[in-house]
């Protein structure tokens, strides 16, 4: 009996990407389909990194096409490929970086340090290859967080190779001066030493840049947002009315400049007594929701005011990589999940289609 390729296709558009909840067909997302005898052979390409779910999507496609008549043999593979998304008008993007993520928050405290890092090593632990940026050049924080010491090498005297920490590539001031050096610049001084972390560093091959920016909307930001292209920005901050003002400022900013709001985090959510088992949300209950809402923007999940969290940051061991498998890892694992996807679903970055255009005095 031979199978039909029609058939094959129009059971393959009705399988659901959980994830997504588009159709795993969507964006050219099987490729490689060959019918040979009883057998069938494909490949589920993926838009984002998901390899804990990599085998649920395969169950999900193999139930579908036994219910194919005459089907013997399959033989479906899921692979990932994180395309470059399009940013900023007349910014140009950044060689060897498919797509940089700022993670932004309108004051301090609210954990976006720790969220940067953590979401860097799920999504890496998910099969992306991920930098991190630590963009606060008052007060870096990443080395300490991710346990990273020593200084970047140079091997041409002009640019830097960044360090590693649990498979993420890391660049930050604080492995260019002291650790307890204050650094006493003026704005456009710090903006433009950002700069010169960004583009002087030699990142290999990156899926995703993470840059962990600085609290608030002054010159680092605003230098960020006109010379940096932009994927998208996530939004850090806690339920606390205080914390969302500053929240609803960030967001603005980056919409004025086109910058897509990928979704807000919400850090602080509740605290559960580890003695009673009582939960109380001490910073207020659900303002991250309520933020998204105001806005439209997408909710990528909230986490609770944890003592392991702030515990394994100061060690220098992000919870994430020293308890892949915990509760807290998991919902870290959801946000990173959701952020990708809704990378995934960006506009394509096509200026590659478009030749230069030189003009010279003849």
């Amino acid at each position: 009996m031979t199978i039909d390729k029609a058939q094959i296709d129009a059971i393959l558009h009705s399988v659901i990407d959980p994830n997504t909840t588009e159709p795993v067909t969507a964006g050219k997302g099987v490729r490689n389909i060959a019918i040979d005898g009883d057998a069938i052979s494909l490949e589920v390409v993926l838009g984002y990194p998901d390899k804990s779910q990599d085998s649920l999507i395969q169950a999900r496609v193999e139930k579908a096409l036994r219910a194919v008549q005459g089907v013997v043999h399959l033989h479906v593979v899921v692979s990932h490929q994180i395309m470059t998304h399009s940013v900023q008008c007349g910014v140009q993007l950044l060689p060897n970086v498919r797509n940089i993520i700022a993670v932004a928050s309108g004051k301090g405290g609210v954990g976006k340090s720790t969220t940067s890092a953590n979401i860097a090593l799920m999504l890496t632990a998910e099969g992306a290859s991920v930098g991190v940026l630590d963009a606060d050049i008052y007060s870096p924080s990443q080395p300490t967080m991710l346990g990273i010491e020593g200084h970047p090498a140079s091997e041409d005297g002009k640019t830097m190779m960044p360090l590693e920490g649990y498979g993420v590539q890391v660049n930050s001031i604080g492995f260019l001066v002291e650790q307890s050096d204050p650094m006493i610049w003026r704005g456009p001084m710090a903006a433009s030493a950002l700069e010169q972390l960004l583009r002087q560093t030699n990142w290999h091959n990156l899926d995703y840049l993470i840059v962990d920016m600085p609290p608030g909307t002054g010159d680092i930001q605003l230098t960020f947002l006109q010379r940096v292209p932009v994927t998208g920005v996530v939004i850090v901050t806690t339920p606390q009315e205080i914390a969302l003002l500053g929240a609803r400022k960030g967001l603005k900013m980056f919409k004025k400049f086109g910058v897509p709001i990928l979704g807000v985090v919400e850090n602080m959510s509740i605290y559960t007594c580890s003695h009673c088992g009582h939960g109380e949300p001490i910073f207020g209950d659900a303002g991250g929701k309520r933020l998204c809402a105001q806005y439209g923007t997408p909710f990528l999940g909230s986490l609770p005011l944890d003592l392991s969290i702030r515990e394994h940051a100061d060690l220098g061991r992000p919870i994430v990589g020293t308890n892949p498998n915990g509760r807290i890892a998991g919902l870290y694992r959801d946000i990173a999940r959701q952020l990708s996807v809704q990378i995934a679903k960006l506009s394509l970055d096509t200026s590659w289609r478009f030749p230069s255009i030189i003009a010279q005095n003849i």
